[in-house]
């Protein structure tokens, strides 16, 4: 197997090991956690207690680490390191179209007949790119098609010469068969009929952890190409940094935690810890006593997280900012602000805005980091985290996820950092209306939809979110093409976090929006977020406006999602009012209905807010 070196900027959570990629040159599968090399001179580390917690937990290994992708320094000399990445798949077609009456053909070859990556003949040249389609399997494991066999329906083969036939014109798998030159042939077809197993059994191979890394599977093999995008579905976790109410101690504490701190038993072993170099410069002034107070803190956090949903925590710290919360200071972690209601919801002495008459609280937070960590992969059906940010319980998938590497002592993460604004809902006030004889029955609509979407995708652990959720996902949505409009970034650099817990008998319902950026430099915190956010009466008239009206209405706003297959995770919901790019939404464009939010021409009377 050839090797080649892969930009460390070119992979970060959405193209880890495992990942099929075209390069300008060549097609490669991003290689395992083993092939990640870092120079000395790098510091890869990350720490976030509560998200390390998280996965030592799941993973039930108390030695997991996070760490940054490798920065690529092969261009200097006396380096190595970099990410590697090894070419696959290993069939190639010949860039030479062979005319015949049925269609048009291409040579379908090894790589062992390549010549410095071209097809000889006949003394010439002829380029060649790899074959788009390969074999894989629900567990990840991914390989070449053996299209010698499946030309000759798995007969003795002839060892002869192999094409890839088009028929048609339309380029589409119907029109495509293999072709030997003894004259057996099979439609590509064929392969995609899942009922056929024509594919045979899989072999479990592991290419991005090396050539021999295969383990024993039993599944069947199906046909993937290689650039679709079911081919690589990352398994993230993500947390936003939630800062010590007290002081700034706990960041910088937290800041050195997993290489100092995290197996320190006591203060005899803190003053021991508190006179290297490393930790004084990272904790400045701080006396012992305060660094004491802060590890006990941090523990009790850090336990309390493995048992608290990560949305929940958020939520909990976000809610109840008081005027300021964390440290305004030059590459601080967490800064906000709370707005005050005279500013969103005018003056007591005028009348409320009737768009904002549910709102609760509005938090401008200045500075936030996320932090995000790979912990595995899948193919063909995706394995996200839940509405609470929660990955599924493991006993609960039927397809678990593909490893990262033969033995993990650390995982992939990226810290990014953003501002954002931060809008509550009255709790009281969403329950009630989610128990509304009308909101009930829209709520049943969606939720047969969901059942419908449900025998199709057998493999997903996905769970209907509730009505309160279609409602704040749809507000987060409204907004943040509202937002978009004025703030300086585009809809892709924003990013939202729905919180949506029902209350119980002890504790209220928490129901709030978190629309964010998120970047690895300084483009996410230009500050037209939170600008945007002193202005949010503004923003909240304009968004609930867009919503009453589609330009596919009536159309969209008479959206049954039980009636209609291609949207049953929809409401009132379509690309020409609702839909965002997909990396901002954390439900890839799931769960969503306008009419549960303003009145649409549908007037069905299940609207939350009203506009004015």
């Amino acid at each position: 197997m050839s090797k080649s070196q892969l930009r460390a900027s070119q992979v970060l959570t959405t193209f880890g090991p495992g990942a099929l990629m075209d390069l300008p040159e060549s097609s490669i599968i991003v290689g395992g956690l083993e092939h990640w090399l870092y120079s000395g001179e790098q510091n890869p580390s990350i720490e976030e207690p509560r998200l390390i917690a998280k996965i030592r937990a799941r993973l039930e290994n108390p030695q997991i680490t996070l760490r940054k992708p490798p920065v690529n320094e092969h261009d200097q000399p006396g380096t190595t390191s970099g990410i590697t990445s090894w070419e696959f798949p290993q069939w190639f077609l010949v860039q030479d179209m062979i005319k015949t009456p049925e269609g048009n053909q291409r040579r379908l070859v090894h790589q062992s007949r390549l010549h410095n990556g071209k097809f000889k003949d006949a003394g010439k040249n002829y380029e060649v790119v790899p074959v788009r389609f390969v074999r894989a399997c629900e567990n990840g494991h991914v390989d070449d098609i053996d299209w010698m066999g499946y030309a000759h329906h798995y007969a003795k083969p002839c060892g002869g010469q192999l094409y890839l036939e088009e028929v048609g014109t339309t380029g589409q798998i119907a029109d495509i068969r293999v072709r030997c030159e003894c004259g057996a042939f099979r439609p590509l077809s064929h392969a995609v009929q899942k009922a056929t197993k024509t594919l045979g059994r899989c072999n479990g191979k592991r290419p991005w952890l090396g050539a021999f890394a295969g383990e024993d599977c039993d599944c069947w093999n199906r046909l993937l190409t290689r650039s679709a995008s079911n081919a690589y579905f990352p398994q993230v976790l993500s947390v936003i940094s939630i800062p010590d109410n007290r002081s700034t101690t706990a960041e910088k504490v937290a800041s050195i935690w997993e290489a100092h701190f995290s197996t320190v038993a006591d203060e005899q072993e803190l003053a021991y810890e508190l006179k290297k170099p490393a930790v004084k410069s990272a904790l400045g002034d701080l006396t012992a006593a305060e660094v004491w107070a802060s590890i006990e803190r941090i523990r009790a956090g850090i336990k309390q997280a493995v048992e608290i949903p990560v949305k929940e925590a958020e939520f909990e710290v976000l809610n109840e900012a008081k005027p300021e919360l964390g440290a305004d200071v030059p590459d601080g972690e967490f800064f906000a602000r709370v707005l005050p209601r005279e500013r969103w919801n005018g003056p007591a002495s005028e009348s409320a805005d009737k768009a904002m008459e549910h709102v609760e609280k509005v938090v401008l937070v200045h500075r936030l980091r996320e932090v995000t960590a790979l912990l595995g992969f899948t193919r063909f059906e995706s394995l996200g985290t839940d509405v609470n940010g929660e990955l599924p319980d493991e006993l609960s998938l039927t397809v678990q996820p593909a490893s990262l590497s033969l033995n993990a002592t650390w995982l992939p993460a990226i810290e990014s950092r953003g501002e954002g604004i931060f809008v509550a809902l009255n709790a009281s006030e969403v329950e009630k209306w989610a128990h509304r004889s009308e909101v009930l029955k829209r709520g049943a609509i969606l939720h047969q939809g969901f059942r419908q979407w449900q025998t199709g995708h057998a493999n997903k652990t996905r769970k209907f979110p509730g009505i309160a959720y279609y409602m704040l996902h749809t507000l987060s949505h409204s907004l943040m093409t509202a937002i978009t409009l004025d703030c300086g970034y585009p809809a892709s650099s924003i990013r939202e976090r729905i919180y949506c817990v029902p209350g119980t008998l002890e504790k209220p319902g928490r129901y709030a929006v978190l629309l964010h950026t998120s970047s690895n430099d300084a483009e996410g915190t230009l500050g037209g977020l939170v600008e945007a956010g002193k202005r949010i009466r503004h923003f909240f008239r304009r968004a609930l406006e867009m919503a009453q009206l589609c330009s596919n209405d009536p159309v969209c706003s008479h959206h049954h999602p039980a009636d209609h297959d291609p949207a049953p995770l929809l409401g009132a919901a379509c690309h020409g009012c609702m839909l965002i790019p997909e990396t901002s939404c954390e439900q890839r464009n799931d769960f969503l209905d306008r009419s549960l939010l303003v009145s649409t021409v549908e007037k069905s009377g299940v609207e939350f807010l009203h506009h004015v």
